[in-house]
């Protein structure tokens, strides 16, 4: 996996639940990926002058201001399912056509939270989604507002189209390469975790972390759609094993970062270097375990996930 230095950070730091890596900690993440030194130190500088991070403490870095907003909302992917409500037919629509497009940037944000809460267009100015998600539209607006979404942009309720149109809008999603997806993943997962315990520690971070990014991203952009429009019990079973992946996961980096600030010894992966994985796959209790919650609640992949 070819990952850029300035995702690989923002990522381990999004994972790291809030709390700061020092430097030493972040450039070893890199090496681990072929990134040289100051490749980098330069992109630690960028984030830094872009606020996507900043200092916490001597040669120590957390996210930044501008990267707390799109953190908080794409570490939601865990507890997703639980915000999901039944769908009774009506669609959640957002208006943008009289909004300004000579602003790239801003194109790219507003692009992104409406990928973000799964909307499509029906056509050129009008998103929509099914009104399936709990809090209902002023919850959707809230979100799109916190993701970059202009104030301006109309977001609202509709119902009552002719069938023509209701059958178009159902239509705006690939649903069978939605439930293809989820299974196919969902077995790229099990069998990586079915080898883990043969892999030395550095592979077996460096794997779980490209896999875990690509797990992870494909629920973050998750349209959670309502059944019958998607499989829904695939859907959950997909989610349960890369929450179970995503805690394999974060027991290998929070190894490997404890050896990168010199405060455990190597240990491969087959022994104690992944604690959470049994030899078949299964997750195992770790004893001793000091990672917060909220580290254990998000990806350490997840910025990855913002295009």
């Amino acid at each position: 996996m070819t990952i850029a230095p300035r995702h690989l950070m923002l990522n381990l730091l999004l994972g790291h639940g809030g709390a700061p890596l020092s430097a030493r900690q972040l450039l070893a993440a890199c090496a681990l990926f072929g990134i040289s030194d100051n490749s980098a130190r330069v992109a630690l500088t960028r984030l830094s002058a872009a606020r996507l991070v900043q200092a916490a403490g001597r040669g120590a870095y957390a996210l930044g201001p501008k990267a707390q907003g799109l953190a908080a909302d794409v570490g939601r992917w865990r507890e997703a399912e639980s915000h999901l409500r039944a769908w009774q037919g009506q669609w959640i629509a957002v208006h943008t056509g009289a909004l300004a497009r000579d602003d790239r940037a801003a194109l790219r944000e507003r692009q992104r939270a409406l990928d973000l809460l799964g909307l499509r267009a029906l056509e050129r100015g009008l998103w929509l989604r099914p009104d399936n998600l709990a809090g209902g539209v002023q919850a959707v607006r809230a979100r799109l507002q916190a993701l970059g979404l202009p104030g301006t942009a109309r977001v609202f309720c509709a119902e009552g189209f002719d069938p023509a149109t209701e059958q178009q809008a159902r239509a705006l999603w690939d649903l069978a390469a939605l439930s293809r997806g989820y299974r196919a993943t969902r077995l790229r997962l099990e069998r990586w975790l079915d080898r883990a315990h043969t892999l030395d520690a550095d592979r077996a971070a460096r794997e779980a972390f490209a896999l875990g990014h690509q797990a992870i991203r494909q629920l973050v952009f998750d349209p959670w759609l309502p059944a019958p429009l998607v499989d829904v019990d695939t859907r959950r079973a997909f989610v349960h094993l890369v929450q179970r992946f995503d805690d394999a996961g974060h027991a290998l980096w929070r190894d490997f970062l404890a050896r990168a600030a010199g405060d455990a010894p190597e240990t491969p992966a087959d022994t104690d270097a992944a604690e959470g994985l049994a030899p078949s796959g299964a997750p195992r209790a770790r004893t001793g375990s000091t990672a917060s919650p909220a580290r254990r609640r998000r990806g350490a992949t997840a910025l990855e996930s913002s295009p």
